[in-house]
């Protein structure tokens, strides 16, 4: 048997903090640290997933060691999941689902590599792409048509310039697009701009 994985918790509530610990504390497989202790996985436990959330999954992605994140939310709707997934959580449970094996095993599973999402969520995704296209899911995701079409050809390698010809726009206005959508969803550059959307599978 190999090391136990290492697990931090993060809740703004003292008693649901302590009440995860005490869960994840079950798994024969896991190792319940302090975030200053390097966990290889953090739990962060929230009520719904807003954006100040979405901060909080991305900083402890950016910390040296990058930790996977497993977001545990109360409520949990499809476009809130994949704004999730964009920012880097690895795994999604709602809470009233969380039991200690389903919960070890989703930590379990980030530590691996792999993304877990409650089979309904997923379902529920795959029917509204299926549905009503990329389109749909881009517009969930806050995007219109105009930053649709500008992101697919940043993703394709096209400059500034070419996006602006081909497009007939000018270069001043695929600027403000990629501005806008930036500062929309927080993001660091166009690059992010573009990983945001491929992780979501947007693109």
């Amino acid at each position: 048997m190999g090391e136990p994985v290492r697990v931090g918790v993060v809740a703004l509530d003292r008693v649901l903090e302590a009440g995860t610990r005490s869960a994840l504390e079950q798994g024969a497989d896991l190792l319940v640290v302090d975030s200053a202790d390097r966990p290889a996985v953090v739990v962060v436990v929230v009520d719904r997933v807003t954006e100040p959330v979405l901060d909080l999954v991305r900083r402890h992605r950016a910390d040296e060691h990058r930790p996977e994140v497993v977001l545990v939310a109360t409520e949990l709707a499809p476009t809130s999941a994949l704004h999730a997934i964009a920012c880097g959580a690895r795994g999604l449970l709602r809470r009233q689902e969380a039991s200690v094996p389903r919960l070890a095993a989703t930590v379990l599973a980030a530590a691996q590599g792999d993304c877990s999402v409650p089979p309904d969520l997923l379902d529920g995704l795959l029917e509204r792409g299926a549905a009503g296209g990329m389109s749909d899911a881009w517009g969930s995701a806050g995007l219109s048509e105009r930053e649709q079409a500008v992101l697919r050809m940043v993703a394709d390698g096209r400059e500034t310039s070419e996006i602006a010809r081909e497009l007939c726009y000018s270069v001043r206005t695929v600027t403000t697009v990629l501005h806008d959508v930036t500062q929309r969803f927080r993001l660091r550059n166009r690059a992010h701009a573009v990983a945001y959307a491929l992780r979501a599978g947007l693109l």
